[in-house]
């Protein structure tokens, strides 16, 4: 079943056109790498498909259920239905800092989901056990290192529930020893099949970790197909320009 369908989407701020007819589509349990360079459209790209931005034309489509067709939109209570099937987790953490990590996991489930506190903390309690937190939960952000941080975001977007998950380069705020806390985490949910969408810039991660990958530059896909295939042997001189350091390693 495809989770995610994106067919000739475009975005303009002003004059400047960040994103054009970029099309993809994302099944039931597959994960996607997005990579590039810097600048080349990916996070706005994130933005558009989770409804953060609106889009200047084309159409996406999630779960089956139009969020936008040829650049006009759904209804507001059709949209509302679709946003809650997309989480997102920031690079900067967007947690509350006035919250502790419970809280921060429990109060969008009360607020969005309509769940009762005990039931909304237990499903957080059990999140942020699955992230190794068990022991933080009563802790504010300002007491978590950038990893834990990162690990609370995630629990709050699956405390959710959703059909998808997008991760705009989650790891870029963390040092090398807190990457791969997050990297481990990712890697345990793809081993159980969440669908996920990755903006990365760690290559061996996209490699070994994604199904496929989409390079992207200038705001256009250049390149995209199975993870290995385009990392390893890729056919586009853009895209070995862009990989030759890593595939020189």
């Amino acid at each position: 079943m495809e989770i995610i369908r994106v067919e000739h989407l475009s975005k303009s701020f002003g004059s400047l056109e960040v994103i054009r007819d970029i099309s993809f589509s994302v099944r039931s349990g597959e994960v996607l790498a997005v990579i590039g360079p810097s600048g080349s459209g990916k996070s706005t790209l994130l933005r558009c498909v989770t409804h953060l931005e609106t889009v200047s034309g084309g159409s996406v489509a999630v779960s089956g259920r139009d969020m936008v067709r040829d650049g006009v939109y759904a209804d507001a209570e059709t949209l509302r239905g679709i946003c809650l099937k997309v989480g997102l987790v920031f690079q900067n953490f967007n947690l509350f800092p006035h919250f502790t990590a419970l809280r921060n996991v429990t109060e969008a489930q009360t607020l969005v989901l309509g769940r009762s506190r005990a039931e909304a903390e237990t499903r957080a309690r059990s999140l942020l056990a699955k992230m190794g937190l068990s022991d933080k939960e009563s802790a504010y952000p300002f007491e978590l290192s950038g990893g834990q941080q990162q690990r609370v975001s995630i629990a709050r977007a699956l405390a959710l529930d959703p059909d998808v998950l997008f991760f705009d380069e989650p790891t870029s705020a963390l040092d090398p020893e807190l990457t791969g806390e997050i990297l481990k985490v990712l890697r345990s949910l793809a081993a159980e099949r969440m669908t996920m969408v990755i903006v990365t810039h760690e290559m061996l991660f996209a490699r070994d970790v994604a199904d496929r990958v989409i390079f992207m530059d200038e705001g256009v896909v250049i390149e995209e197909g199975r993870a290995g295939e385009v990392i390893d042997n890729p056919r586009n001189p853009r895209t070995r320009s862009f990989l030759a350091r890593f595939n020189e390693r």
